[in-house]
Formats: structure tokens, C-alpha cells, sequence
């Protein structure tokens, strides 16, 4: 794996529903990162792990706030997290409502399937990190494996009613990706005693290790 998707809203900033102005992102003030999230990133960089953000901001074709200052809030958020150590490979975003029927919006697939054309990405060998039913859902019509994070705006009550089933839980972004890069490891670890031995490695070969403590398998 050597790219992974997250959302923005919830996963790398606080959630903005229910405390800013139309529950959007949509002053530079109100763009708090979550505690870890930068840490976090900065474990993907140093790890060599692309991420691309998919983020679904409905707001701009609502008219809570132009397309420039989506781009200014990202803009924002790009310099703080390069600041701390971090990058990213790309910020994805919809501007469109539900009712514009796009391609694009999470849980439709627009957004991934561009991405991983672009990136060459393999959906089987990569993750995507949500805090909503709707990046589930993206994720597993994909083929990707789904991690859900509890530092957003839904609990995992909420997200079952949906009949959304993440691959994995865990408490925020920091959490889910320790544990990724462990997983990625031990993969690689396997793989490396495999060739010493004479062995095939195959890398497609499915990760039978249990979750870690910490994180619960939906």
C-alpha cells in the first residue's frame, strides 16, 4: 500500500456541524485540526504512504461559501500540515449537492475511481479512513478496505442504521493508522521471510493478523 484515502470533516479537522455557520468549514477560524491528525500524517509521509483526501463540501453549490474559499481553507490546511512534517498527494473535493445527482459525491464512487486512475492505485491493497456511512459505503463498492474513525460526526450505532459494515474501527486518525503501518509491517516482514526461504510471495496474499487492541472489527 503505498496510498490511502481519507475524509477531511471529522477525520483530520474537527467536524463543523452543529458549532460554525451552516455546518461547514467555511471561515479559516474554524478550521481546528483533530488531536493526532497531524502526527498522523506525518507518520504516512515518513513511511513513504500517499494520501488523498476525499471530502465531500456540498456547501459551495448551497451558496454557504464560494469555491475560492473552499480553496483557501485547503490551502490552510495543506501549510499546516506540511508545517508539522506531513503532505498530501491531492485534495479531492464534491461541490455538489445530493440532489445534482453527481458521480462524484460519496457514497457514489466518482471521486475514488479518479484517484486511483490518476495515482495507480490498487483498491484491494489500500484504505480509506472516514467518519460517515457515506465513505463506507465509497470504500467497499470499491474493493477498498474500510476503516471508521469515532472522531466525527457519527457513533457506530448510527453508522449501522445505515447498514454500513466497516473492515475496522478505531478512535481517530492517529489510532487507525498505528495500526496500519503495524499491519503494513508485518506484511512486509512476512513477505521478506518468505523470500529468504525460497518461497513465492504473492501481493495480493490476504492479512489474516486480528486487529490490535484498541480498534474493534465491525
Amino acid at each position: 500500500m503505498r496510498a490511502i484515502f481519507i475524509d477531511r470533516d471529522g477525520v483530520i479537522n474537527k467536524d463543523p456541524g452543529g458549532w460554525t455557520k451552516h455546518n461547514y468549514v467555511t471561515e479559516l477560524k474554524d478550521l481546528h485540526f483533530l488531536p493526532g491528525s497531524l502526527k498522523a500524517l506525518k507518520l504516512l509521509k515518513d513511511n513513504g504512504i500517499r494520501v488523498i483526501i476525499v471530502s465531500n463540501q456540498g456547501g459551495v453549490s448551497k451558496g454557504y461559501f464560494s469555491k475560492e474559499r473552499l480553496e483557501e481553507v485547503n490551502a490552510l490546511m495543506l501549510e499546516k500540515i506540511r508545517a508539522s512534517g506531513g503532505d498530501i498527494e491531492e485534495v479531492c473535493c464534491c461541490i455538489h449537492r445530493d440532489e445534482d445527482n453527481c458521480e462524484c459525491r460519496k457514497p457514489k464512487t466518482g471521486m475514488l475511481e479518479k484517484a486511483i486512475d490518476k495515482h495507480s492505485i490498487k483498491p484491494r491493497d489500500t484504505f480509506i479512513i472516514g467518519d460517515s456511512y457515506v465513505d463506507i459505503h465509497a470504500g467497499s463498492r470499491m474493493g477498498i478496505k474500510t476503516v471508521f474513525v469515532l472522531s466525527g460526526k457519527m457513533t457506530l450505532e448510527e453508522l449501522k442504521k445505515h447498514d454500513a459494515r466497516p473492515d475496522y474501527v478505531f478512535k481517530d486518525l492517529l489510532e487507525a493508522v498505528s495500526w496500519i503501518l503495524e499491519k503494513e509491517k508485518r506484511k512486509s516482514d512476512r513477505a521478506a521471510r518468505r523470500r529468504s526461504e525460497g518461497k513465492r510471495v504473492d501481493s495480493g496474499e490476504e492479512d489474516t493478523d486480528s486487529i490490535r487492541d484498541g480498534g474493534d472489527r465491525a
